[in-house]
């Protein structure tokens, strides 16, 4: 839950299309040895976690992750999210208007975890526009919806487990998240980094809140979700042009700042 599995990115090449394929990428990660020991440091699982967690609930449940969110999150919260996008709201989808090339950046030392982990497995921005990508589920990387639809189904976890009506677990699980579990420079992203129970826990020289009891994460582009169980809120943005940031960019951060004013 907490990017420290060590399996970051993968030895074997993987094509963008490889994305789409399930049990060869859950096959891949069964047999790849970890870049560090797991547990002794956080790199940002990019890609991987989203089949490291999803191949957990497809063997506990029977259902693949885009199913389980499905039913068990985005339907009893009536969150307007998808992991695995059905050919019926295809015409509803906004394109990535990519930055640049639409390539992950490089880091300096092309053999460093950092630079591995981002070329492999990796799929270009432009793959979002097309049918494959859209249908396929790759929970760390192509959830379909809008910022409304992010914020509603982090809602619970803001107020204590339930939300809309909806109770989804206990207010000690709600609770627990916000526990940091590790922390250190992260091996991916280069910077310094708590993870809590599968969140990024706010640190004080990024004051996304004021409040102590919040976490976050961003995506490629500039996407970003905070969770505030002290102010009990839930806010999110979401953007189909990108920028530059790899966990959200100041287009977010400043209306974040906004809400906050607000309350």
């Amino acid at each position: 839950m907490n990017h420290a599995a060590g399996l970051s990115g993968m030895d074997e090449s993987m094509k963008p299309e490889d994305l789409y394929d399930w049990d060869k990428m859950c096959s891949a990660l069964a047999a790849q040895a970890p870049w560090w020991e797991p547990g002794t440091a956080t790199g940002y699982h990019a890609i991987t976690q989203g089949y490291l967690i999803g191949e957990l609930v497809r063997r506990i449940t029977g259902q693949t992750l885009g199913q389980f969110f499905a039913t068990e999150i985005a339907r009893p919260l009536q969150a307007d999210f998808h992991i695995g996008v059905p050919e019926s709201e295809f015409p509803r989808i906004a394109n990535l208007i990519v930055a640049g090339e639409g390539e992950a950046p490089a880091p300096e030392d092309p053999e460093s975890i950092s630079a591995r982990t981002f070329r492999n497995p990796f799929s270009p921005a432009r793959y979002s526009w097309t049918d494959g990508w859209r249908k396929a589920e790759i929970p760390a990387a192509n959830g379909h919806g809008n910022a409304r639809s992010v914020a509603r189904a982090q809602a619970p976890l803001a107020c204590g487990g339930s939300a809309f009506g909806v109770r989804l677990f206990s207010e000690d699980i709600a609770r627990q998240v916000m526990q940091p579990r590790i922390e250190g420079h992260d091996l991916v992203t280069g910077v310094p980094q708590t993870f809590g129970l599968g969140f990024g826990i706010v640190p004080e020289s990024v004051p996304l809140s004021p409040n102590k009891n919040t976490c976050y994460w961003g995506g490629w582009g500039g996407s970003a979700v905070v969770i505030d169980q002290d102010a009990r809120i839930s806010a999110a943005y979401v953007m189909n042009k990108m920028a530059d940031g790899l966990t959200g960019d100041f287009r977010s951060f400043k209306l974040l700042a906004a809400v906050y004013r607000n309350l």
